[in-house]
């Protein structure tokens, strides 16, 4: 399986209340930026696409059903709490064939260790078809953070997935 020349993103906010306009989404576009900037210092092409959704599962799962076929790498924003229209982590979670879960177990670990609220999102990560999954928080300051430790692997795992071993041959 060869690395893809052009890779394909998602970022999906989900928000009953940006969806409503009642305020200005800034975590997908947040996420959108730092995706953009980290692979154009590699030198990748990328083609980031944006949605916002309410906070509905059968939306963002139909969503989700259509996006792993296309996108190599999805990453949400919102509904990792646990409020009653926190939905993210249910509706993605079973669509994972194989979960990651070192990445958010260690982004609860280091921004709890501060902040102890942070230890309450219950983000997952995994592949599911062609595409990485990412869930993150609705917070802006939550999403850098986030994204911050995630690129910092990202290229591994997209490595891993497409075949390619990186690893010294010793």
């Amino acid at each position: 399986m060869n690395f893809p020349e052009k890779l394909e993103i998602l970022v999906i906010t989900l928000s009953d209340r940006a969806y409503r306009g009642e305020y200005k989404d800034l975590s997908g576009p947040g996420i959108k930026e730092m995706l953009s900037g980290f692979f154009a210092v590699k030198e990748l092409e990328v083609s980031v696409d944006t949605r916002l959704l309410p906070d509905d599962s059968e939306l963002l799962r139909n969503e989700l059903l259509k996006a792993i076929t296309r996108y190599n790498i999805i990453v949400t924003s919102g509904g990792t709490g646990i409020g009653p229209r926190d939905i993210t982590v249910e509706t993605v979670k079973p669509m994972l064939e194989k979960e990651l879960p070192g990445i958010m177990e260690y982004i609860r670990v280091k921004y709890g260790a501060e902040k102890p609220n942070a230890l309450l999102s219950r983000g997952v990560a995994g592949i599911a078809g062609k595409s990485v999954i990412y869930t993150l928080p609705g917070s802006v300051k939550a999403v850098e953070e986030y994204m911050h430790e995630i690129l910092k692997t990202l290229m591994h795992v997209l490595q891993m997935q497409y075949g390619i071993d990186t690893h010294s041959k010793h």
